[in-house]
C-alpha cells in the first residue's frame, strides 16, 4: 500500500459542503489523516514515504457508478479504462434484471444469449460460477475498480419459473424468495428488475412485492427498470413507489428519464410525483446519465409475448412470416410494451454494435436510413438484422429531452449512472464520459449544479444509498478511493463519433489506497474487489 501526502489539494469532500485546502495523508489503503490549511500553519506538515502536490486539483472522493453494464467486462478487460480513467472507483453491477448469477447451466446460456448485446456472449471467459457469491468472489481474484452486485429479479426468473408468461406458483415464488435472499445473504447489495425485458417483465407487482419484502428484511434496495420510460412513465415511476411502500423497502429509480415525444418537458410532474412519496416518508433516490439518447439492445424494443420461452422462441418467431408481421404491427402502429408503449420512430433507432463482424455496415446508422441504402421498409431491415446476428445488435436511441435531463440531475435524492454498455464498434458515450462530463459541461460550463453539490451526487449520496460506512467521503478513517482532477480542464472526451475518447483533467485515480491511474495514464493495479452488503 502506498503511503502518501497529498500536498494543497483543494478537498471537495463528498457532503456538498464547500472545498477546503488541506494535506491528505494515505496509509496502507485508508484516509488516516487530514491537516487544513489553517492548522497546517501553526504546525509541522504532514509526511509520508511519497508526497504528491495538489496545487490546484480538486481532491474528491472515488465516482460511483449506481448503474453500469461492467459485468463481464471486469473480467475481460483488466485495464478498464472506461470506468477508472473517468474517477469511477465502484460500479453497481447486474442490473435490468439480468445478470449471470445465479443461474444453472441452462439458464446461464439463455442470459448470455439475451444479453449478448450488453456484455457479448462471453465465450472468451471461463464462467466457472453460478451463485451469487461464487461470483463475487470471481471479482475478488483482482479487477481495476470495486463493485456491487445486485441480485438479477430476471435471471431469479428465468431459473425458477423458465421464460413463460405465468404467474409463478407457491412453491416457486418460495424458491425465488430463497434465492434472492442468499444472494443477498453472499454479499448482493439489493435487486434489480427489468421490467420491460423478458422474463422480468412477467412478473405481476404481488410477486415483486413479496421478492422486496425480502430486500428490506436484509437492509437493501430494490433498483427497477420499470414498466414505460414512454407513454406511462408517470404510472409506471409511481407503480414502483407504491410497491416499494407496500413492501417496506428501500427504492432507488434506475436511470431516471422522461423519454420520447409524449414527456417532453414533463420531468417537473415525475419531481413533483417524488417529492410527495419522499414527504410521506419514502426511502427513495433515483439515478440518472447525462445525455439525452438511450442505450438498449435491438431485440429489447420487441413486444414481450414475442420473447416468451427465451431467445431461441424470439428468433423462431422473428423467422415465421405470421408471427414477424404481428410484431411489426405491435412495433410500428400499437407500441410495443418493449418500445413503451410508443410506436418505433425507425429515425431514432441507431445501431451501435453487432456481433457479426460482416454486419459492421449497420454500425453508425439508424435502421431508417440502412433500410433505405438497401431500399426496403424498416421493418425488413431491423428483421434482418436481428435473425442475421442472433439478437445481438445494439442501438442507441435518440428520444431524450435535455429540459428533462437537467430538471431530474438537479433533484436533492439525484445520483450518477452511465448506464454504460461498453460492448461494439460505436458505444454510447456515456460509458465513456459519463463523470467527467457532469463535472465539465453541467457544473462548471453551465451551473445546473456547483461543483460541490455535482460531487456529492456522485459520491457521498450514493454511498449513503448502498450503506457503504467508509466510502463515498474524504474522511479520516475512510478508504482511499479517491480521484485528483482539475476542475478547469475536466471534461468528457467521448462523443458519438469517437465514443472511446478518453476524458481530460484527471490525472490521478486512487482505489484502496493505490494508484490505477497516475500521471493520466493506467496502471498495471488490480486493486477492485466486490463490495458486498454491510449486515445490519
Amino acid at each position: 500500500m502506498e503511503n502518501l501526502v497529498i500536498r494543497d489539494a483543494d478537498v471537495v469532500d463528498g457532503t456538498g459542503a464547500d472545498a477546503y485546502r488541506a494535506d491528505v495523508v494515505v496509509d496502507d489503503g485508508r484516509i488516516v489523516s487530514i491537516v487544513k490549511e489553517a492548522a497546517a500553519a501553526g504546525c509541522q506538515r504532514p509526511r509520508a514515504r511519497r508526497e504528491l502536490d495538489a496545487e490546484g486539483l480538486v481532491l474528491s472522493p472515488g465516482f460511483i457508478d449506481m448503474h453500469a453494464h461492467s459485468d463481464l467486462a471486469l473480467l475481460r478487460d483488466p485495464d478498464h479504462s472506461a470506468k477508472a480513467a473517468q474517477g469511477v472507483t465502484l460500479e453497481v453491477i447486474g442490473q435490468d434484471g439480468l445478470s449471470y448469477a445465479p443461474v444453472d447451466d441452462r439458464t446461464l446460456d439463455e442470459v448470455r444469449r439475451a444479453i449478448t448485446g450488453w456484455n457479448g456472449y462471453g465465450d472468451d471467459l471461463d464462467l466457472d460460477w453460478r451463485s451469487v457469491g461464487e461470483y463475487l468472489d470471481r471479482l475478488d481474484r483482482g479487477i481495476a475498480v470495486n463493485a456491487a452486485y445486485l441480485v438479477p429479479q430476471g435471471t431469479v426468473r428465468a431459473l425458477v419459473v423458465g421464460w413463460e408468461d405465468r404467474p409463478a406458483t407457491p412453491g416457486e415464488l418460495e424458491r425465488m424468495r430463497r434465492l434472492v435472499a442468499e444472494g443477498l445473504e453472499q454479499g448482493a447489495v439489493g435487486l434489480s428488475s427489468g421490467l420491460t425485458y423478458t422474463p422480468g417483465m412477467y412478473a405481476g407487482n404481488a410477486e415483486l412485492a413479496e421478492l422486496c419484502r425480502v430486500v428490506a428484511r436484509y437492509g437493501g434496495y430494490y433498483a427497477p427498470h420499470h414498466r414505460s420510460y414512454g407513454a406511462g412513465a408517470l404510472e409506471a415511476y409511481a407503480e414502483m413507489v407504491d410497491l416499494a411502500r407496500e413492501a417496506g423497502c428501500a427504492l432507488h429509480l434506475t436511470h431516471a428519464t422522461m423519454n420520447f415525444g409524449v414527456n417532453e418537458g414533463r420531468a417537473p410532474e415525475l419531481l413533483a410525483l417524488l417529492d410527495e412519496a419522499l414527504a410521506g416518508g419514502a426511502d427513495l433516490t433515483l439515478d440518472s446519465y447525462p445525455y439525452t439518447p438511450g442505450c438498449t439492445t435491438l431485440a429489447a424494443l420487441l413486444p414481450s409475448w414475442a420473447g416468451e420461452g427465451g431467445p431461441e422462441e424470439l428468433l423462431r418467431r422473428l423467422a415465421d412470416d405470421a408471427s414477424a408481421e404481428r410484431i411489426r404491427r405491435d412495433l410500428e402502429v400499437t407500441g410495443a410494451d418493449g418500445c413503451h408503449g410508443v410506436p418505433v420512430d425507425w429515425d431514432t433507432v441507431e445501431i451501435s454494435r453487432v456481433a457479426d463482424p460482416a454486419l459492421g455496415d449497420f454500425v453508425g446508422r439508424t435502421v431508417l436510413a440502412s433500410a433505405r441504402l438497401r431500399g426496403e421498409d424498416p421493418w425488413a431491415t431491423a428483421r434482418r438484422l436481428l435473425l442475421a446476428d442472433r439478437l445481438g445488435p445494439t442501438i442507441l436511441q435518440h428520444v431524450g429531452h435535455e429540459e428533462n435531463v437537467r430538471a431530474i440531475m438537479r433533484h436533492r435524492v439525484h445520483t450518477g449512472g452511465s448506464d454504460g454498455i461498453l460492448t461494439g464498434a460505436r458505444p454510447h458515450p456515456r460509458a465513456y464520459g459519463t463523470f467527467p462530463r457532469y463535472l465539465g459541461h453541467y457544473a462548471r460550463e453551465l451551473g445546473v449544479l456547483s461543483l460541490e453539490e455535482c460531487v456529492a451526487h456522485l459520491t457521498g449520496r450514493p454511498a449513503a444509498r448502498l450503506r457503504l460506512p467508509d466510502r463515498g467521503l474524504v474522511r479520516e478513517g475512510y478508504r482511499a478511493d479517491l480521484v485528483l482532477f482539475d476542475p478547469a480542464t475536466v471534461a468528457a472526451g467521448a462523443t458519438y463519433d469517437a465514443p472511446r475518447t478518453p476524458p481530460t483533467g484527471i490525472p490521478h485515480v486512487l482505489v484502496d489506497g493505490r494508484f490505477v491511474i497516475e500521471d493520466g495514464r493506467r496502471t498495471d493495479v488490480l486493486a477492485g474487489r466486490a463490495v458486498r452488503r454491510t449486515p445490519r
